[in-house]
């Protein structure tokens, strides 16, 4: 039997001929510098616009100061004269007031101290939280296995944490990966405590969807959310272990006020009016209690801006607390204020 054989077929005139691959010279090619990886002085030519500077900074510094030592020489010179008056009247009426103005110079630099420590402890979660977020990109171990050690440092007095302290210490050991270190000790440290601030925002929310669905007045309901609000985050700043005075929660309140103008954390997105309505809560609620959901979900949005900015470690392991996790809590509120 005879085996097929391909006949070859003929070339077609009129179909071009096959083009040969070609090359650019490498000398006329010139790579563009990488703006990420390059050194500022590759970057000078460049396109890429510098950061905007501030404007102020000085002056609006140089005023601080000044104002401030002028107030307090007219304090100095204002306790001065009554010192001297009281000592013109009584001997001991003057004895008196300079043993009080003493007391009160004393619990003055107490209080400065405790001003002063407090500013420091969110100071220091602003730089653990950013080394934190350098040594998961860089996995250096290294800068990792300083972060545990200020963490254990940072919660070595607290009883709660202690046993998340020794598995943490017990796995650190093991653990030659700086980036799986850092996970680690998020896993291991915050985990309590982020289930904690979860439980006192959603508690915090239910107070304020309450309150504000009941309240007469509507100034009522603006001066129970923003005391409200203050508490949360005190509250927030204390679990992780930032603490912070007076000047140093005014700090703090600037700055999650901050971080909700810049995330538009200020307004409702669809994505929660979505979620009001898949819960099934929408369709139950009165004008009242629309109105204190609404009002307990700003509450959400200030406690997760809380979390974020006193949160020692950057949430990399552990998922960010988000608006939605908390529509069910508040919707559970609606059904209940409904029904009674």
């Amino acid at each position: 039997m005879r085996q097929p054989r391909a006949i070859p077929s003929k070339a077609r005139i009129d179909e071009p001929a096959a083009r040969t691959p070609r090359a650019f010279e490498t000398a006329l090619a010139e790579p563009a510098p990488d703006v990420f990886e390059a050194t500022p002085d590759d970057l000078a030519d460049t396109d890429v616009a510098p950061p905007p500077r501030r404007r102020g900074g000085f002056w609006r510094n140089l005023a601080l100061w000044t104002g401030g030592t002028l107030v307090s020489l007219g304090l100095g010179l204002a306790a001065d004269r009554l010192i001297r008056d009281l000592f013109a009247a009584y001997d001991w009426l003057g004895w008196f007031g300079l043993g009080v103005l003493a007391v009160f110079v004393v619990a003055l630099v107490v209080l400065t101290i405790r001003e002063v420590i407090g500013i420091a402890r969110l100071r220091t979660m602003d730089r653990l939280r950013d080394k934190a977020a350098a040594a998961l990109i860089a996995d250096d171990l290294p800068a990792a296995q300083k972060i545990v050690s200020e963490l254990d440092g940072l919660y070595a007095e607290r009883a709660d944490l202690a046993r998340a302290r020794a598995g943490l210490k017990a796995d650190a050991a093991s653990i030659l990966d700086g980036a799986e270190l850092i996970l680690t000790a998020e896993r291991t440290l915050m985990a309590p405590l982020d289930a904690r601030a979860r439980a006192l925002t959603a508690s915090s929310a239910r107070r304020v969807a309450l309150v504000t669905a009941v309240a007469p007045r509507a100034l009522i309901d603006i001066a129970f959310v923003v005391f409200e609000s203050f508490r949360l985050a005190r509250n927030l700043a204390d679990l992780y272990g930032a603490r912070p005075g007076f000047f140093g929660f005014i700090r703090l309140m600037g700055a999650i006020i901050a971080h909700l103008a810049v995330t538009g954390g200020l307004v409702l997105t669809d994505g929660v009016v979505e979620q009001l309505i898949g819960h099934g809560v929408a369709a139950k609620l009165s004008a009242r209690l629309g109105e204190g959901v609404l009002n307990g979900l700003m509450t959400v949005r200030v406690g997760i801006a809380a979390i974020k900015l006193v949160r020692p470690l950057p949430f990399a392991a552990r998922t960010s607390p988000v608006v939605s996790d908390f529509v069910a809590d508040l919707g559970k509120v609606a059904t209940d204020g409904k029904t009674k």
